[in-house]
């Protein structure tokens, strides 16, 4: 792994490199990018920047130089021939006493990036009982508070799944902890639209782009009942088929693999884009 920290390149990338009072670490005052790496080259990393610049606006991080995320980004890609990898870039509110209210230091920008394995082309996915509050101030906000993911993450993988997928607080299909979902009813694509509170994802944008399907806010429990493919798109999943979901199996269908064509087949405009 390599990391850059505002601004200089680190010479060991676990040595001790944030402040304790950072309030990234002391209340999860930050948000976040993954950007696949192929072949040594960003993936939709325009696309990235721009959504991080959108999450630290909303939760008032900033302005955050987009020439220096740049920057740290040639940084950690300089040298090191990365086949497959993923890029993190972090910015966080700065030092700030150790309570909830910020302090007036300029944000910190961590960029680092190393290897990643490549997701398996199917899954399993469970439903968690807690649900997305799409009226909540982080909505739709790529931030670091991801407390509520690593504990519906660690049921699914309690039970076998690899993903969890969340409601919102109408009882409407939401998200993963970490994907978008796309599901096929009568033959039409359908994914849940911003309003349900899911992550503008990039991978999702480029499917709409690339493939089309329709943006449609249902119950949780018809999807499940109705949906004849289901699969999750994310940053380094691409596409990837869900042939379980609480226990109902799935086929790898026509749309999902037509689908995952056209991914392939598009993929490589993005890169370095």
């Amino acid at each position: 792994m390599r990391a850059w920290i505002d601004g200089r390149l680190l010479e060991d990338p676990n040595a001790p490199a944030v402040s304790v009072a950072d309030h990234g670490l002391t209340v999860g005052d930050a948000v976040f990018e993954a950007i696949k790496v192929v072949e040594g080259r960003p993936f939709a990393l325009t696309r990235h920047l721009d959504r991080l610049h959108r999450s630290a606006a909303g939760l008032g991080i900033g302005p955050v130089d987009d020439a220096a995320l740049r920057e740290g980004v040639a940084a950690v890609l300089s040298g090191v021939p990365l086949a497959l990898g993923r890029i993190r870039i972090t910015v966080t509110g700065g030092p700030a006493p150790l309570g909830s209210g910020r302090g007036d230091a300029a944000p910190t920008v961590i960029v680092a990036a190393g290897e990643v394995a490549p997701f398996a082309e199917t899954t399993r996915v469970i439903t968690v009982p807690w649900p997305r509050n799409e009226r909540g101030a982080l909505a739709g906000l790529k931030t670091t508070s991801y407390a509520e993911n690593v504990v519906a993450l660690a049921e699914a993988q309690r039970r076998g799944a690899s993903e969890a997928v969340f409601a919102n607080t109408q009882g409407l299909l939401c998200e993963g902890t970490g994907t978008n979902v796309f599901y096929v009813v009568d033959g039409e694509l359908r994914t849940p639209t911003l309003a349900s509170g899911c992550l503008a994802g990039v991978t999702r944008a480029l499917v709409l782009e690339w493939y089309g399907g329709v943006e449609v806010d249902e119950p949780i429990e018809l999807v499940a009942e109705q949906a004849s493919e289901v699969f999750l798109v994310s940053t380094l999943r691409d596409v990837q088929a869900v042939v379980d979901w609480d226990g109902k199996e799935l086929p790898v269908g026509p749309v999902t693999r037509a689908v995952r064509a056209v991914w392939r087949h598009r993929e490589p405009e993005q890169l370095g884009a």
